[in-house]
């Protein structure tokens, strides 16, 4: 999504209401509150966007937060936040504030444009990174059958399934705390709609170069609906089969 400025501003415009990153940013904070033994955890986004993440981090009373993002565009709206971010690539996250160590280190939709060998090799970095006993926390893309018009508008190539980020964990030395996709009860209706739109890309009936990403607000009672759906699946189906998204919680050995 590098150099797709609008992208970026869309990502902006919406993050604090949209029934998505609502749920997405939730899961990530009952996720430092379930494994991290931390009193203060020190928490890095890496590949913050445009900062929704650390926002809500500091709204629930997390002070101690680092970020950095490849893209000048986000970097320039995550500051634009408060907070003090650098550009940088999650591959490079060992030339990040050298000497220090984090107790949890996100990294959302950002590893479906590495390859597997830059996924364990950038594991392994965040690892290197982390007190023992930190956390990597990961949410990623799902499923090549729900690619749409989303994946060609931010240039994402490739989407995953739950075993891989299993393998990709083991391989970097990561204890595996939870992997779980989300998202179940959308998944007929995202199948539907985004089948659709790989129809009008193979028939020419739109062209690549003018599709827009799905991150925009519905209106205000569907955007209701949806967070209140998603968050009672994720309440009552802490581990689903299926979903649009696969979350993924790795723990550094504490001896390690």
């Amino acid at each position: 999504m590098i150099g797709k400025r609008i992208e970026y501003e869309r990502m902006h415009a919406v993050e604090r209401k949209l029934w998505w990153y609502r749920i997405l940013h939730g899961k990530v904070l009952r996720a430092i509150r379930a494994f991290s033994t931390a009193k203060h955890p020190v928490v890095l986004d890496a590949g913050c966007g445009t900062g929704g993440l650390l926002d809500a981090l500091r709204g629930a009373g997390y002070s101690s937060l680092a970020g950095f993002d490849f893209s000048a565009d986000a970097v320039e709206f995550t500051r634009e936040r408060g907070f003090a971010v650098e550009q940088l690539r999650v591959q490079d996250v060992a030339r990040f504030q050298p000497g220090i160590r984090f107790d949890v280190i996100v990294c959302n939709d950002v590893f479906c444009y590495l390859s597997d060998g830059e996924i364990v090799a950038t594991l392994r970095a965040f690892a290197d990174r982390l007190q023992p006993g930190g956390l990597v926390i990961t949410n990623n893309n799902a499923f090549r059958a729900l690619r749409g018009t989303h994946d060609v508008a931010v240039g994402v190539p490739r989407r995953f399934v739950r075993a891989e980020w299993l393998a990709f964990g083991r391989e970097a030395g990561l204890a595996v705390r939870l992997a779980t996709y989300w998202s179940l009860l959308l998944v007929p209706l995202i199948f539907a709609v985004r089948a659709w739109q790989r129809l009008t890309l193979r028939r020419g009936w739109v062209d690549p170069a003018r599709v827009a990403s799905d991150v925009k607000l519905p209106p205000a009672p569907v955007n209701a609906a949806l967070h209140a759906l998603v968050r009672a699946e994720d309440r009552l189906l802490p581990s689903a089969p299926l979903g649009s998204s696969v979350f993924c919680v790795f723990q550094k050995q504490p001896n390690g």
